[in-house]
């Protein structure tokens, strides 16, 4: 409910620079983008230490 109201609120378009990429998008979408992309990072970076300590065994 809570990021419904969030995405609500934050409508106003951003100006979002990446690599080679120049987009603009709305506030909200490129903070979602950017909350999901760094949790995809987080469990691969934890899923690939976790494969490294099992094979050490």
């Amino acid at each position: 409910m809570a990021l419904i109201v969030f995405m609500l609120q934050n409508t106003r378009s951003a100006e979002v620079s990446f690599l080679w990429m120049h987009e603009g998008l709305p506030l909200a979408l490129g903070l979602l983008i950017a909350g999901v992309g760094t949790a995809l990072l987080t469990m691969a970076v934890g899923a690939a230490r976790i494969t490294q300590l099992r094979h050490q065994r």
